[in-house]
């Protein structure tokens, strides 16, 4: 069996989906992530589905022998918290976790009420790692 992902890469416009947030905050933030991850991974930003934001490639493969593409790093301005996706895990970086600020994760996710509760050298250090990894196929969540 053939499995497809629902969310797919897209040629919508990144710009016109940021500009569309109502919250001022959550929008700042959003254009402030944007730069970041762009400057960290050295890749323009695509959409994925319609509320993804995401940067780069890395190829993955699970045990069962399914295997596709899917972004090395993004962010999406979800309503309750600007989420960002942190695709190798938080496992390997303890270090890290420790001074990045306030914030909630779950397996490849890093939930932010405001940017402003992180460190932005941390967090460019996270990205960056985690890209790393990813490309790498070291995934650990």
């Amino acid at each position: 069996m053939t499995y497809e992902l629902k969310t797919k890469v897209n040629d919508a416009s990144v710009t016109e989906f940021l500009d569309k947030i109502e919250n001022d905050q959550r929008r700042e933030d959003c254009f402030k992530v944007l730069d970041i991850m762009r400057d960290v991974t050295g890749c323009e930003p695509k959409m994925w589905g319609k509320a993804i934001v995401g940067f780069d490639l890395y190829t993955y493969k699970y045990a069962s022998g399914h295997s596709g593409e899917w972004m090395a790093t993004g962010f999406s301005p979800r309503k309750q918290n600007l989420t960002i996706y942190i695709m190798s895990g938080f496992v390997d970086h303890p270090e890290l976790m420790e001074k990045l600020g306030k914030f909630k994760i779950s397996k490849s996710c890093l939930y932010v009420k405001k940017l402003e509760d992180l460190d932005e050298k941390v967090l460019r250090k996270l990205i960056k790692r985690s890209v790393e990894y990813v490309k790498k196929g070291k995934i650990n969540y």
